[in-house]
């Protein structure tokens, strides 16, 4: 009996697992483990100050623009404020991605709009962005 296209590939998937040492559950387990740790997810604790300030606790500046290919603080702190401002950057792993970038570009669209500013929209948290980050209303 031949195999179709799609059930030989899981065979293949299976067989290769199996010859690793895990089984299909076990393999896929781990895989997932190895793509988590890849995209690691830091938690976000945003607390206000007494003077109205936001803070996630990684970042207190407001001149850092957060990296589009590396780990960095400001790139942490920017998509909590983001995540906690109603706009969703994707993972928090600090790296200031596609998904964060296009979070940026709506919550300053948004803000743009009801503060009726000027902010660019160009999806890049640096010293006219994060102000606003910081703080719940204009």
């Amino acid at each position: 009996m031949a195999l179709t296209a799609p059930r030989r590939r899981t065979a293949i998937v299976f067989a290769s697992l199996v010859l690793l040492g895990g089984t299909a559950a076990g393999g896929v387990a781990a895989a997932a483990e190895t793509g988590a740790a890849a995209a690691a997810a830091y938690p976000c604790d945003v607390k206000m100050s007494a003077a109205g300030r936001l803070s996630a606790g990684y970042y207190d500046g407001t001149t850092v623009v957060p990296s589009t290919s590396q780990v960095t603080a400001a790139g942490k702190e920017a998509q909590c404020l983001l995540r906690y401002q109603g706009h969703n950057p994707g993972t928090i792993d600090g790296i200031f991605g596609r998904n964060s970038q296009a979070a940026a570009k709506k919550f300053q669209k948004g803000v743009n709009y009801a503060c009726r500013t000027t902010l660019a929209e160009d999806g890049k948290v640096g010293q006219q962005t994060w102000p606003y980050l910081r703080r719940l209303y204009c």
